[in-house]
């Protein structure tokens, strides 16, 4: 059966400089209530895109439920990571490999140097070259190998699609979404990417939000707002998000995917489709104030006001912004 591919989206935002609208963003955005009902949608929120990174808290959820037992709350968080190579997030991945009684070549993600800049200078200065450790999803990689110790599957091959870890993925995916899955690609790090609605993502993130402690599922969204740094890095805006309001879950994933979801209130996930990420939060966070009458508090504004409606520059100084239209 042939896959129906994604048919794009509606303008969601345009980037003004000195007043003059310069660029302008294209996209899907599928709103839920705090019920885990659709109450808003922009573009095609049906047809399947990859999710990429905002897959990773069913990526470990799939640990998890395959056996892995985290040592600790961290050691969780980094597994659904896209973390920037800070001095904290190899050392967390380093912990978790510890635990698992693994080292670091037992990941197949490729090797890199930290995305966080100054990360990156402090390797090169130091004569240090790339490392998988380094590489934005080596937690993910990380809990993976450990979950496939775990049961005795082989090590080697734990990236195929039909490898029983990967088969585990799988299964969480779909039960977590409500969707079949419609395509299996690769992502950047290597891993089995899959294919769905946005309304399955908003449905997964939903899940995660809105079931009750104790559970797996639970869990993982507890790990990833207990420690936002680890998810996002410093200047993350998942980071930023989760840490300026309590409760909030936050992911995003290459190509503009960024899914945010308040327990209580509701999920937002959005696919900008030229693949530019910098207008996935902002047009993620207005539909979420907008459709589903997310109100931050107030100690969260000025943190709200930067995400929202993020600054563009000229001359070093902010001209103008990034203004969702949803």
């Amino acid at each position: 059966m042939a896959t129906k591919h994604y048919c794009g989206g509606e303008l969601v935002a345009e980037v003004v400089r000195s007043g003059f609208s310069e660029s302008f963003h294209r996209g899907s955005v599928a709103v839920f209530n705090g019920e885990g009902e659709l109450v808003h949608s922009i573009g095609d929120v049906v047809s399947p895109v990859f999710p990429r990174s905002a897959a990773k808290p069913m990526q470990a959820l799939a640990a998890l439920r395959a056996g892995w037992k985290p040592a600790t709350v961290s050691n969780l968080a980094i597994a659904a990571a896209s973390h920037h190579g800070e001095e904290v997030h190899v050392k967390e991945v380093d912990s978790l490999l510890v635990s698992a009684e693994l080292g670091e070549d037992a990941l197949q993600c490729p090797p890199d140097l930290p995305s966080d800049p100054a990360a990156r200078r402090g390797v090169v200065a130091s004569g240090g070259g790339a490392r998988r450790v380094y590489m934005n999803c080596s937690g993910k990689h990380s809990s993976m190998v450990a979950a496939v110790k775990l049961n005795g599957w082989d090590l080697a091959t734990y990236l195929e699609p039909d490898h029983p870890f990967q088969q585990q993925v799988y299964s969480t995916v779909e039960e977590l979404t409500g969707e079949e899955i419609a395509a299996t690609g690769v992502d950047g790090c290597g891993a089995p990417l899959f294919a769905y609605g946005l309304t399955g993502l908003a449905r997964a993130f939903h899940r995660f939000t809105s079931s009750d402690e104790g559970t797996e599922e639970r869990a993982v969204a507890d790990a990833m707002r207990a420690h936002p740094k680890l998810v996002a890095g410093s200047d993350g805006a998942d980071t930023k998000l989760m840490a300026a309001v309590p409760g909030m879950l936050a992911k995003g994933g290459a190509e503009g995917v960024q899914a945010i979801s308040m327990p209580g209130v509701g999920t937002a996930v959005v696919k900008i489709d030229d693949g530019n990420n910098r207008a996935a939060m902002p047009v993620a966070l207005r539909a979420l104030c907008e459709h589903a009458g997310f109100k931050a508090p107030a100690e969260a504004h000025y943190v709200m006001e930067a995400l929202c409606w993020p600054e563009i520059y000229g001359g070093g100084q902010p001209v103008g912004r990034v203004r969702p239209v949803v």
